[in-house]
């Protein structure tokens, strides 16, 4: 049998989505997929792609990115020209930033802010918005949302004064967004008990880097987390928490979801390899992160949850501070900017910690990494998905390469990465964007500003 020829195809791979695995032809035109075909279908296109000894994977979409972000007296370095080609040189084809408002700037107007500078991406981009202060309008500052095309908003229950809403706001925006077909991101952890262990830190004098584990302390996101599925079972509105650290947040979220409470859990790859150790080396300063490292019993305990399908995706949760900055103030952590470089290796680092160990299948990889991002963000099926129709965003993927992962090989803008001197097991050998190469036998390519804004489909969590 002999179709008719495509823009690109792809052959001797074998196809990696979140519900199956094998061998497979893909073809595309278009910019789109137009078939996953039997092996031993006779295609020929313009441009033939051999993957024989690799797999073919949806393009990552990372639902949590911050880029170029002012938060307080600092700014992240990178723009989305440098995040978004750090994104495709790890296999990431799609990313999700927050529009998070300044001090005294409105939510629309940050969101707008922020899709004037995204113009520069080299990858297709989305949006989450950000409500930081309480206020009669809520309902109409989330329908602006969706005029906008963002269906998601994120809400924190810390850092007082700057981004924290109380319990009463969360219920307002939850109901806002559930009648639309939205749903309500939440960074989770008692202020209060944040600020009791950051005094208590100050007064012991081990307030600076090299004591960030304690001044977070797990008990704050258990006790938070609580709080914010009681409102959601209030409501009736589903909920999504970012960057859960510790097996009591998901093991909360399990216990809401046996309940019926449409609940789910975010991680991130500094949280299931990294431990608190790192705060004892040379350079603490450089895992600042909020909520912190936790120790590796914790850690252990929160892969297996992953493991059995309990974390729902797998976030880099990118800020590209660089070192110079974290130690301006790394003496006191309350004034320091949190956050780690990852966008590029999110999909290496996860792959070898959990599937090349044998703990997770290729198949919940893509799930975490890929499907479930943009299922949860109303981008499924064009992202996250190898199907007739779906963006002919793909990794060729070298299950089998092992790379030490240096700084100096790395597209960031910054002078670290957590991951120095790592071995991994497993990076993308090519990517595509749009049908587009974008990484050919592991060299990056600027495709120039093609990046796309993707307005969010309702999100159908059945």
């Amino acid at each position: 049998m002999t179709t008719a020829g495509p823009d690109l195809v792809i052959r001797g791979g074998t196809v990696v989505t979140d519900s199956w695995s094998g061998a497979a032809t893909v073809t595309v035109a278009g910019g789109r997929i137009t078939g996953v075909l039997d092996p031993a279908t006779e295609v020929d296109g313009a441009e033939v792609l051999d993957a024989t000894g690799l797999l073919v994977m949806p393009g990552g979409v990372d639902p949590h990115c911050h880029v170029a972000v002012p938060l307080g007296e600092f700014v992240t370095l990178d723009s989305f020209e440098s995040a978004s080609l750090a994104a495709l040189a790890g296999g990431t084809t799609t990313i999700i930033d927050f529009a998070i408002p300044a001090t005294g700037e409105g939510s629309i107007a940050a969101l707008e802010a922020k899709l004037a500078m995204a113009k520069d991406s080299r990858c297709d981009y989305a949006f989450h918005g950000c409500i930081n202060a309480p206020g009669p309008d809520i309902a109409d500052v989330v329908r602006r949302y969706v005029e906008e095309g963002v269906r998601t908003v994120k809400l924190f229950t810390t850092y007082r004064g700057l981004l924290m809403v109380e319990i009463d706001t969360i219920e307002q925006v939850m109901r806002a967004l559930n009648a639309v077909s939205g749903l309500t991101y939440v960074h989770a952890e008692s202020n209060q008990l944040v600020e009791a262990a950051q005094a208590e830190a100050e007064s012991a004098g081990r307030i600076g880097a090299a004591g960030m584990a304690r001044t977070r302390p797990e008990a704050a996101e258990a006790r938070a987390v609580q709080e914010v599925l009681g409102a959601a079972e209030r409501t009736g509105a589903p909920v999504y928490f970012v960057h859960q650290t510790i097996p009591a947040a998901v093991d909360e979220v399990i216990a809401a979801r046996q309940r019926g409470v449409r609940a789910f859990s975010e991680s991130c790859p500094h949280y299931l390899v990294l431990d608190e150790s790192c705060y004892a080396g040379e350079h603490p300063e450089r895992y600042v992160c909020c909520p912190p490292i936790r120790s590796r019993a914790a850690v252990d305990v929160l892969g297996d949850r992953l493991a059995k399908g309990y974390v729902h995706t797998v976030g880099s949760d990118h800020c590209c501070y660089d070192t110079g900055q974290k130690e301006l103030r790394a003496h006191d952590v309350r004034a320091m900017p949190n956050g780690l470089p990852g966008v590029e290796t999110r999909l290496s680092v996860v792959w070898d910690a959990y599937v090349a160990s044998g703990r997770i299948s290729p198949e919940r990889f893509v799930a975490v990494m890929a499907a479930g991002p943009a299922r949860l963000n109303g981008l499924y099926p064009r992202k996250g998905a190898i199907a007739p129709g779906a963006d002919a965003d793909l990794v060729l993927f070298d299950p089998a390469a092992t790379r030490v992962v240096r700084t100096g090989e790395l597209h960031m803008e910054t002078d670290y990465t957590p991951y120095e001197g790592r071995e991994v097991t497993g990076w993308p050998r090519t990517v595509l964007a749009r049908g587009r190469v974008v990484v050919r036998d592991g060299e990056l390519t600027d495709p120039g500003p093609v990046g796309r804004f993707l307005p969010a489909d309702p999100i159908d969590l059945t």
